[in-house]
């Protein structure tokens, strides 16, 4: 949901840049450490931004830096870490004590890393300045453990269902408010357009799975009544989700074989190239597209996904945080925090990055602005956005791919929906116990 190159219209985002672009300017100056002979020995923040979600975040940062500057006499050192590094970066860092003052974190790495020890506890922080009711609820929730907040929300993302709008509208097709009205359209869809594939159902990704499970009243993992974690992939309400959306490929032929494996980008890449009908993405895909083609402007829809029998399946809410790493310089790290996701640069992060701000204020705008290919993302998430499990265990289930090989084993026709999904729970029960 980068922004168009298109119409020279300004986004919704960019028009909230502006209501927000008149925050306060706090003086500093007196965190600032001024050495002797004029001021050379000058306090720098080492600041981490992983390198991927904006194309180009060095003019943002070269933005960022000087308004610090300006405002408190301090100084960023901006380094850009790449996605697939970063896990392992930060876990050597906290090994060897070499951390960043401030660093941009995954929603999930937050528990992991609070646990640790290496992040502070930023709720004192927020409740003073008053911003707790304003933080967009899932990423807000992601960031808290027992009541601390390990990391202020920065950008959102969510996904919904995106789907050819000329295509439907060729064919007097509407998008679809329920699940069968999902497959009703998508087996027409087979007749009409025998060259396209109406709706991939991809296993390299537990994204697509997640809005059917808790769109079934279903859930991944649930606390016990003593706080530990155990799976619910398998109850009878998450199986219902998962045959659902399983059998959308195995029975009713809609998918294709090859997407048992896809990723989201291979899924985004079907969509591009005008092969896929609708698929599942994140808000953050649209601009993808009008990069490279603004005609895709004309030929995109965008709905939250529907429910069973109507209203929004939930969607997960994705991000990434802002986190303190302890630093020798809390009130400047705060400052910088605060800068970065509130007001102004919030503000044009999000516009250039293409995803949500994270206050929920901001997210109201750009609903209300009812941009038809941004309004759809920012209802899916205020009226049906959700979180995966809190705790640094989820991580690990993650990274085990525990989710997508229960998918791959059933769209393979290795199991059934009931023994994959037994079986992914006795991995994550595996996990949670230690």
């Amino acid at each position: 949901m980068r922004n168009s190159p298109t119409a020279r219209r300004r986004s919704p985002l960019a028009r909230t840049r502006r209501l927000v672009a008149g925050a306060a300017v706090l003086s500093l100056g007196a965190l600032t450490a001024c050495g002797d002979g004029g001021g050379d020995d000058v306090t720098t923040l080492e600041v981490w931004i992983m390198e991927g979600t904006n194309p180009d975040a060095g003019p943002y940062a070269e933005e960022l830096e000087a308004a610090f500057t300006e405002r408190t006499g301090a100084r960023l050192d901006v380094q850009f870490i790449q996605w697939a590094d970063a896990h392992d970066r930060f876990t050597t860092a906290i090994a060897g004590g070499e951390l960043p003052d401030v660093a941009e974190i995954g929603t999930t790495w937050a528990p992991e890393f609070g646990a640790a020890g290496a992040l502070t506890d930023l709720a004192g922080n927020i409740e003073a300045d008053g911003l707790g009711d304003d933080l967009v609820p899932g990423l807000y929730e992601a960031a808290t453990v027992d009541g601390a907040v390990y990391g202020m929300p920065w950008y959102a993302g969510v996904r919904a269902l995106m789907y050819r709008a000329d295509v439907f509208a060729e064919h007097g097709l509407e998008p679809p408010t329920t699940w069968d009205e999902l497959r009703d359209v998508a087996l027409r869809l087979a007749d009409l357009e025998p060259d396209m594939i109406p709706f991939p159902v991809i296993g390299g990704s537990e994204y697509g799975v997640d809005p059917f499970i808790w769109g079934a009243g279903g859930e991944i993992a649930e606390r016990t009544g003593d706080g530990e974690w155990r799976s619910v992939i398998n109850s009878p309400e998450a199986v219902a989700g998962i045959e659902f959306y399983t059998s959308l490929a195995t029975e009713d032929g809609l998918s294709v074989s090859a997407a048992e494996t896809w990723l989201e980008t291979d899924q985004l890449e079907s969509f591009q190239n005008g092969d896929a009908a609708m698929i599942i993405s994140g808000n953050w895909t649209v601009n993808t597209l009008l990069a490279d083609d603004p005609g895709w402007a004309d030929r995109i829809g965008v709905v939250p996904i529907p429910g069973p029998d109507g209203g929004y399946s939930p969607s997960f809410v994705g991000g990434s945080l802002l986190g303190e790493f302890t630093s020798d310089e809390p009130e400047l790290a705060w400052e910088l925090i605060r800068m970065m996701t509130t007001g102004e640069h919030a503000a044009a992060w999000a516009e250039q990055s293409g995803y949500f701000p994270g206050q929920q204020s901001l997210l109201e705008e750009v609903q209300a602005a009812n941009d038809p290919l941004v309004a759809p993302f920012a209802e899916q998430m205020l009226e049906a956005g959700t979180g995966l499990p809190v705790t640094e265990l989820y991580g690990q289930i993650q990274g085990e791919q525990v989710v997508q090989g229960m998918l791959q084993s059933i769209l393979a026709g290795d199991q059934s929906v009931r023994e994959a999904a037994d079986e992914a729970a006795a991995a994550m029960d595996e996990t949670f116990g230690g």
